[in-house]
């Protein structure tokens, strides 16, 4: 899979979509993400934190998974929860002395 260019079918088909976006579309959307701040900050000049308004949120990325849905799904909680028992299952086993 990972000889495969970044546009390919197969790649898409699983849902890899890193590398979708080349480097005119990456810095198009560091352009439009400045332009967002530039003007938050002129909307909110003078005003105290509490009136301001919230901080725009930067254009999404093809591969980032930045949405908060993502980081609360379920196969996510699963991978921590298993890496929480490996680890506690690990100092059990340092402290009965099978792992030095």
């Amino acid at each position: 899979m990972r000889q495969l260019p970044p546009a390919a079918r197969t790649r898409l088909a699983t849902g890899d979509t890193d590398g979708v976006w080349g480097l005119q579309e990456h810095l198009q959307a560091l352009t439009v993400d400045a332009l967002l701040v530039a003007n938050w900050q002129r909307a909110n000049e003078g005003l105290k934190s509490s009136q301001q308004s919230k901080p725009p949120v930067p254009l999404e990325r093809p591969g980032t998974g930045r949405k908060r849905q993502d980081k609360n799904s379920p196969e996510r909680r699963a991978k921590r929860q298993a890496a929480l028992k490996r680890a506690a299952e690990r100092r059990q086993a340092i402290a009965a002395g099978q792992i030095t």
